[in-house]
C-alpha cells in the first residue's frame, strides 16, 4: 500500500510533519509512505473559476493523491477549527476527483484539539466515502523537539502501535478497495 501522509502544519519543524516522519520511518514492510509538507505553498484555491489549470506546486500535490493508495492526514488546530493552509488543500482536490473514494486515515499529535478533529472529520467524510473515523493515531509530541519525536517512536510500545495502525489501515484498504484498480 502506498500512503501519502499530508502534514496541516506549515511551520518549519511543524509537529504533525515530524510525526508523519516518524511514522514513515516505523512503517511495516508491504507500506510506503511519501509525506507532502508542503501545503502552505499551495497557490490560494480561486473558486470563481472552478478548476482552472492547475499551478505547477499544486499539479505535484494532484499526482501525489492520484497516484496513492490511501491518505495519512495529522495537522494542528487553529483556533478550534482546521487550518486554513489544509482547508486550501482540501479545496483544491474537492475540485478534482483524485481523492472521491480514497481511504482517509488521520494521525494527531496533541493531546488538545479534538474541536479541528470534529470539523476535519466532517469535511472528509463529506468528500470520500471511504474516510474511515476509527482508524485514528494519536501520539501527544506536541513541543517535543524532532529528535525526541523520533526516539518517542523507537519505543517499542509506541514503535508497534503505530504498525498496527498502518496495518489497520492497510486491511481496511485491502478489504473495501483491494479489488477496485487504483485511481
Amino acid at each position: 500500500m502506498n500512503i501519502v501522509a499530508i502534514s496541516g502544519g506549515t511551520r518549519q519543524e511543524s509537529t504533525d510533519t515530524v510525526l508523519l516522519m516518524a511514522i514513515k520511518a516505523a512503517s511495516p514492510n508491504g507500506i510506503a509512505i511519501a509525506v507532502f509538507d508542503g501545503i502552505g505553498s499551495l497557490t490560494k484555491f480561486p473558486p470563481d473559476l472552478e478548476c482552472p489549470s492547475l499551478p505547477d506546486r499544486v499539479q505535484v500535490f494532484i499526482h501525489l493523491i492520484a497516484h496513492n493508495d490511501g491518505l495519512l492526514i495529522s495537522s494542528p488546530e487553529y483556533i478550534r477549527d482546521i487550518p486554513g493552509g489544509l482547508k486550501n488543500a482540501i479545496d483544491w482536490l474537492v475540485c478534482r476527483d483524485q481523492i472521491i473514494g480514497k481511504p482517509i486515515a488521520l494521525a494527531h499529535a496533541s493531546h488538545r484539539g479534538d474541536d479541528m478533529l470534529v470539523a476535519l472529520h466532517k469535511v472528509l467524510s463529506n468528500i470520500s466515502s471511504n474516510f474511515n473515523e476509527e482508524l485514528f493515531f494519536r501520539l501527544p509530541v506536541m513541543k517535543e523537539t524532532p529528535e525526541a519525536i523520533q526516539e518517542i517512536l523507537k519505543v517499542a510500545e509506541n514503535r508497534q502501535r503505530v504498525e498496527a495502525f498502518l496495518r489497520d489501515f492497510m486491511s481496511f484498504w485491502q478489504n473495501h478497495l483491494g479489488s477496485q484498480p487504483p485511481q
